[in-house]
Formats: C-alpha cells, sequence, structure tokens
C-alpha cells in the first residue's frame, strides 16, 4: 500500500509531496536555502507516484510535456505533407492514381502511394488528434486536482522556512513606530495595518492573530486549464466530422431536370434548370476578344431543396419527399439552409435525354390511341395509351450487344437509351406482344427497330411527335455540397481557449505570507509572472508599514546576494 507522509503540524501528506499540503514546510533537507518549487505548493501528481502499475505508466505517458509536444510536432509535420500537393477531396472527374503520376511524376505517385493524398482523413492523422485530446486531458488532470487543492486549503500561519525560502523574502525587527496604549510594540496592530495596506492593492486578506495570507487573481491559475478545456473541445469538434452526416465538402453533378440525392444526408436535391450566359465581344477586354473565345459571364442553377419524409433507405420504395427549400445559386451566392450549403462551381455541356412523352399510333390507319411520360431514369412498370397497356419488361439506360448477341447495357446513364414492352389490347394476345422502343432516331436506324417489332411494329408505332415532347438536359452543374455540423463547437472551443489565454497572460496569481513572532517579522511572497511587480508591491507594503527599505536590497535578497 501507499503510505504517507506526516508533517510535525499533523497533517497527512500524499507520497511525492515536496512541502506540507498545510504549513508549507519542506519535507525535505534537499535544496539548503535555495528558493522552494512553487508550481503546485509542493502538491504531489498522480504520475509523480512510486513503483506506477499499467495504468500509472499509461497516464504518465499522456501526462508528460514532452509526449505532447511531440505529437504536436508529428501532427504539424504531417499537416504540412499533407499541404505539399492538392488533396484527393477537391478533384472533380479525376483519377488520383493517373492524376499524381502524370502531373508531379514519381515523387508525386509515391506521394499518393503513401496515402499523403488524403491526409487529413487518414486514420493516421486521426489517431494523432485523439492522442493529443487524450494527453491534453490526462494533463489537465495530472495538475489541475493538486493545484485545486493547494490553493482551496490555504494555512494562513505557514511555517516559517516556507516564508524564508520564497523569491522574495524579507526578515527584520517590527518598527518601532508602532507603539501600543502601554508604549509598546503591538504586532496585532501591525498586522492590521499591513492588511489594510494590502486590501488597497486589490489583495484578499485573511488574517490569524500576528500571521497574514493576502492573495489577488487566483483566477488566472485556471486560464491554462481552461486554455485546455477549449482545445479539447476544439479538437472534439475536428474529430466529430467523422461521424456520417457531420460533414461533407463534396461536388456532386446535378444534371438539369434530375432529382439527385444527398450522401449522408436526408435531403435531395434537384437542377430544375441550368442558365449560362456569355460576355458580349464589346464587354471583353482586348486579350479575351483576340484569343476568340467565349468567356461566361453568369452561370446560375435553379435548385430546389428536399428533405426525405419516409422510405429514404428502402431502394425497393420511393422516397416520400417535401420541399424545404428554393433558390438560385450563382457563384458566391450559395444555396443556404440549416447549415446545409450548396456553391456553384462548374458546369458541363452534356445533352442527354430525360424524358420523352411518345404517342402510340396505328400505322396502317394513322389513328392515334394516347400518350403517356416515359422518364429515362425509373420508369414505371406499366403505362396506358387508350386502349392498350404497356407492361415494362427490361430497359437498357445505353443499348448494347455483347459477343453473343445477347441485349445488354454499357452504363446507367440513358445515353442509347432503349425499352421492351408488352403490349396487350384489341387484336393482340392475352398475354401482350413484345414491342422494343428507342426514343433516339438514330438508335432507331442503328439497330433496326421496325425489323426487330416485325408485324408488330407494322401494325403499332411508339413516336414522338415534335420536340416539345423531349426533355433534354443541356448542362450537367457541378455544386460544392458543403455540412458542417462541428463548426459551431469548433468555435466555441476556440473562443473558450482564447479566454483562457487571456487569463493567463493578462493577470498574474500573486501572494504574500507574514508571521511576527517575538517581534520578528517574517514576509515572504510569490507570483507565477511578473516578479518585479510582486516586488515593488512588497517594497510599498513594508515602506507604507514604517520598514524602510530599498527595492533593490529586496532584489539583491531575491538573487540571494
Amino acid at each position: 500500500m501507499i503510505q504517507n507522509t506526516k508533517c510535525e503540524c499533523g497533517h497527512q501528506n500524499h507520497v511525492g509531496s515536496i512541502l506540507c499540503e498545510s504549513c508549507g514546510k519542506p519535507l525535505s533537507d534537499e535544496g539548503g536555502n535555495a528558493p522552494l518549487e512553487m508550481r503546485y505548493d509542493g502538491v504531489a501528481r498522480r504520475s509523480q507516484r512510486a513503483n506506477p502499475g499499467v495504468l500509472d505508466r499509461v497516464w504518465n505517458f499522456f501526462s508528460s510535456v514532452k509526449i505532447a509536444v511531440y505529437l504536436i510536432a508529428i501532427t504539424l509535420l504531417g499537416s504540412i505533407l499533407g499541404t505539399v500537393y492538392p488533396q484527393e477531396n477537391t478533384f472533380l472527374n479525376i483519377d488520383p492514381a493517373v492524376y499524381y503520376k502524370e502531373t508531379y511524376g514519381t515523387i508525386g505517385y509515391i506521394y499518393y502511394l503513401l496515402g499523403l493524398s488524403h491526409t487529413f482523413e487518414s486514420w493516421w492523422f486521426i489517431t494523432l488528434l485523439f492522442m493529443i485530446g487524450t494527453s491534453l486531458v490526462v494533463c489537465s488532470l495530472d495538475r489541475v486536482l493538486p493545484l485545486y487543492r493547494a490553493l482551496s486549503k490555504q494555512q494562513i500561519r505557514k511555517h516559517l522556512s516556507f516564508i524564508t525560502r520564497q523569491k522574495v523574502a524579507f526578515t527584520g525587527p517590527l518598527p518601532s513606530a508602532v507603539q501600543g496604549e502601554a508604549g509598546k510594540q503591538t504586532p496585532e496592530a501591525w498586522t492590521e495595518q499591513a492588511a489594510e495596506v494590502l486590501r488597497k492593492q486589490r489583495y484578499r486578506v485573511h488574517t490569524d492573530g500576528t500571521a497574514l495570507l493576502a492573495e489577488k487573481n487566483r483566477f488566472s491559475r485556471w486560464g491554462p486549464y481552461i486554455n485546455h478545456i477549449g482545445l479539447i473541445i476544439f479538437l472534439a469538434a475536428v474529430l466529430m466530422r467523422s461521424i456520417p452526416g457531420w460533414h461533407m465538402d463534396q461536388h456532386i453533378a446535378f444534371p438539369e431536370g434530375k432529382l439527385v440525392k444527398i450522401p449522408e444526408t436526408p435531403y435531395y436535391l434537384k437542377n430544375e434548370k441550368f442558365t449560362l450566359e456569355f460576355y458580349k465581344q464589346e464587354e471583353m477586354s482586348e486579350g479575351f476578344r483576340s484569343k476568340g473565345q467565349d468567356v461566361p459571364k453568369v452561370f446560375e442553377t435553379k435548385a430546389v431543396l428536399y428533405k426525405c419524409k419516409a422510405d429514404c433507405d428502402d431502394p425497393a420504395k420511393e422516397p416520400v419527399l417535401e420541399e424545404v427549400h428554393r433558390q438560385d445559386i450563382v457563384v458566391n451566392k450559395p444555396l443556404d439552409y440549416k447549415g446545409f450549403l450548396a456553391y456553384q462551381f462548374d458546369f458541363k455541356p452534356s445533352p442527354t435525354l430525360i424524358s420523352v412523352k411518345p404517342t402510340l399510333k396505328n400505322k396502317q390507319t394513322g389513328e392515334t390511341y394516347g400518350s403517356f411520360e416515359l422518364p429515362m431514369n425509373k420508369p414505371a412498370e406499366s403505362f396506358t395509351a387508350g386502349p392498350y397497356q404497356l407492361k415494362l419488361k427490361a430497359y437498357f439506360p445505353e443499348f448494347a450487344l455483347d459477343a453473343k448477341g445477347v441485349p445488354m447495357t454499357k452504363s446507367n446513364e440513358p445515353k442509347a437509351p432503349a425499352f421492351v414492352f408488352a403490349i396487350s389490347g384489341p387484336g393482340l394476345k392475352p398475354e401482350g406482344e413484345p414491342y422494343m422502343y428507342f426514343p433516339r432516331q438514330v438508335d432507331k436506324v442503328n439497330f433496326r427497330q421496325d425489323e426487330i417489332n416485325g408485324a408488330l411494329g407494322a401494325k403499332l408505332e411508339l413516336s414522338v411527335g415534335s420536340m416539345a415532347d423531349v426533355a433534354i438536359s443541356e448542362y450537367v452543374s457541378y455544386l460544392n455540397i458543403r455540412v458542417d455540423r462541428a463548426m459551431p463547437y469548433i468555435w466555441v472551443g476556440a473562443a473558450i481557449s482564447m479566454i483562457g489565454l487571456i487569463m493567463g497572460f493578462y493577470w498574474h496569481h500573486r501572494r504574500i505570507w507574514l508571521r511576527i513572532d517575538d517581534g520578528q517579522l517574517a514576509l515572504g511572497a510569490h507570483t507565477n509572472k511578473n516578479w518585479y511587480g510582486i516586488r515593488k508591491e512588497v517594497a510599498q507594503l513594508l515602506t507604507k508599514t514604517g520598514i524602510d527599505i530599498d527595492p533593490k536590497t529586496l532584489e539583491r535578497k531575491v538573487n540571494g546576494t
């Protein structure tokens, strides 16, 4: 078991304490008359335990300021390496494995292989941040608890050796100017006079007979730990960005007229219309006119934001969406909805078929039976055109034939869409007859639609009457989607950290102890910063209470001369 040491004043002290936690007497004779170590008033910390166990060794590792400095230095080095070349998350439609090698050569390829191209999302960088946060917590607990114990239970009458071994100290007889009614020196009267002087200097004064303790700006000692709390909140907020839905910074393509789900969020965004306007020749400078190229003046996305209310994660069902925001997005004027931001980033001409409205008619008589809306994205299972029913049997967004002549699709983009229907109705088999439909005229010719459909194709025809029945996406708008739910916590942590820094820099914890024994005054003072200031205050105290002393003499006493 760990045994505590006992001072002659009767107080039980923790093992590792340098001074008695009550009277302040040094618990060993080491150091002679050198100034005392007053960082925690000599109170022991957990990291100073003798014979530490496994948990104590882990605690000691993270409580070490040296280890914290090493962790911060390694993290800074990693951050520097992460900014040598662009990070992968800044790319748009670029293969990083090819980009780094072609742009930066072998060094760039090695940079990519080492994983430095996604430094700030890598496991080792996040681990370093976690270790720094753990070090801040352990360092703070290891120091703040002994400091609180030392400052909250200060004894007014300190041991004489504690007072005389302070950096600022004075010993000498009481001044003869202080006389009582019987013409004798009154230590109590001098003590009270000293207390009044210190109160005017904004000290909080406590007396015990002829002993005195004066203290001010104790709150400044908590500044470093408040700074640590702010940094812990800051780092925790940064780590929370790895939680799905808490942080996003992606570039997503939004074709005109298409509803796109935003990953890791309940939102869907639709680009209803993309508008592009170029500078006129007379509006451009001579340099641009000489190049003979068009310069975009305005590119704008008419965006509608939806929020999923039901069936959000069920691929077999259509999600139930509710419109929550509508806004035109232009450069530097993003869509902003409850922390969800969408910035206009880029655009690309990309004519794509969105939907058609074909009409079913009799080729022999010219009779039309009806039309229906046929989207290229998630078409319905069945359609009705007059007395005829069309059931969708297969859909190929980019129709092609494999080596065996079997229909297939090259991609999910509607570049050469093809639909296979089973048409049933008057004059047709009850179970329906197959009919293949290519919305694009060029595909009808290339893949010989009429020949494929045979007799049914000679009788019935699906076709679009005019371009008014065709919806085409001319452009793809690229938006930079940003979500950062951790940012408010980052700002809170930064503000708390700044408060702690201000507390520690602009205020100084000062204490003055004195005691009178047989007409002899012993005074000691300590501060965590600005020793010149406290020496000046001690000199003023002594001068105003009738003791002539040169501040320089007091300073020489501090230096041990």
